[in-house]
């Protein structure tokens, strides 16, 4: 079977990491991006094997679709993308961080507890199959990070199974064991885990760690 095509909004680091994992796994790519020139020296690294278009050509382009964009802007950029993402599994690699220092090394978010960023980009795009997944770690350890105990735990959820079942096979790809937590209302829960990932960051400058489930 062949691969889908994915389109990924957005060019800064997630969107080029995840980028070349995708390229590196046999996948047609293009990026999206408002201003090209970013990109120009990460597609030269890459053979120039990847497309970069505008966020519509992008969102046309993808099978599937990864938003890899600051948080502040994502609700308004899929409100604009929705006629596109129909149909469409959507890994949301978001997180919604406020334009505020962080507290003690506590990142701050614009929502809380009882409603999470996924869950807006759903009502936005309706149509579109929301998966949470990449939000709880640093790029650079998103695709096949090795890790001194195992094969570290990507938390997702999304209220489809098909997509959740595609973008658990897109980790497994990249390395990751999977715990799928269900229905979109989870993404409250996984969406925090990037405050607890930051914090060792920001008070003592470690950032090469994940969080792994351990089950009995």
């Amino acid at each position: 079977m062949a691969k889908k095509k994915i389109g990924i909004l957005g060019s800064g680091d997630v969107a080029q990491t995840l980028g070349n994992g995708f390229l590196n796994h046999g996948y047609q790519i293009m990026l999206g991006t408002r201003d090209p020139a970013k990109l120009t020296d990460w597609n030269e690294k890459t053979g120039n094997h990847a497309k970069v278009g505008s966020m519509e050509d992008t969102a046309r382009f993808g099978e599937v679709i990864v938003l890899a964009v600051k948080g502040l802007i994502a609700e308004a950029l899929i409100k604009q993308m929705a006629e596109w993402l129909s149909g469409k599994t959507v890994i949301d690699a978001t997180n919604p961080i406020a334009d505020a220092a962080p507290e003690n090394g506590v990142i701050k978010f614009t929502t809380d507890l009882n409603q999470s960023l996924m869950e807006k980009l759903q009502k936005v795009a309706p149509a579109a199959n929301f998966v949470k997944c990449f939000s709880c770690v640093g790029s650079y350890l998103m695709v096949n990070p090795i890790m001194p105990g195992g094969k570290p735990t990507m938390f997702i959820a999304g209220n489809s199974e098909v997509a959740r079942n595609e973008v658990s096979a897109i980790l497994e790809l990249f390395g990751w064991e999977v715990a799928d937590m269900g229905k979109a209302e989870a993404a409250r829960a996984i969406e925090p885990l990037a405050m607890l990932w930051c914090i060792p960051g920001f008070i003592h400058n470690e950032w090469t760690h994940a969080f792994k489930l351990l089950r009995s």
